[in-house]
C-alpha cells in the first residue's frame, strides 16, 4: 500500500475538490483501488457532480439535515451550531474507495471527489489517499 497526505486550508470553503490531487497520485499506478480518508470528527468525503450549483445544493442540504441551532446538541463547544459539525460525518463517510483501472479514477461522467467540511473553526484539514494496487 502507498499512503500520502494532502494538507488543505479550507477557510471560506465547506466543498473543496480533491479530483485534481487524487488524479495525480494515482496517475501510472495500473488498477487497483484509491482509499480516501479525513483523520477528522467533522469533515467527510463524497463523489458528487461539481460545477454546476450542487456545492451550494449539498451546503444548504446538510444546513438543513443539521440545524445550526445550539438547541439541537448536547455537544456545544465551539462555534454556535458546533454539535452539528459533529453528526455530519454519519451522514458524509469519513472515506470511500474509489476503483482505479490503468492509473486513473473510474469515476461516471461527472464525479469529483470532494472533501465536506461545513466546521468553520478549523480551516486546516488533511486527507488521506492510500492506493492499494492488484
Amino acid at each position: 500500500m502507498d499512503t500520502t497526505e494532502l494538507e488543505l486550508d479550507t477557510a471560506g470553503r465547506h466543498v473543496v475538490d480533491l479530483t485534481p490531487d487524487a488524479e495525480r497520485f494515482c496517475h501510472g499506478r495500473g488498477d487497483g483501488l484509491l482509499n480516501v480518508y479525513v483523520p477528522h470528527a467533522t469533515a467527510g468525503v463524497a463523489l458528487f457532480e461539481l460545477g454546476a450549483g450542487s456545492e451550494h445544493d449539498v451546503e444548504q442540504a446538510l444546513t438543513r439535515l443539521l440545524p445550526r441551532d445550539d438547541g439541537y446538541y448536547h455537544h456545544r463547544h465551539g462555534s454556535p451550531g458546533h454539535g452539528a459539525d459533529h453528526v455530519l460525518p454519519v451522514l458524509v463517510s469519513p472515506s470511500l474507495v474509489v476503483p482505479v483501472l490503468d492509473g486513473r479514477m473510474a469515476l461516471g461522467t461527472w464525479q469529483r471527489l470532494a472533501l465536506i467540511d461545513l466546521n468553520d473553526d478549523n480551516p486546516r484539514r488533511r486527507v488521506r489517499l492510500s492506493f492499494v494496487g492488484d
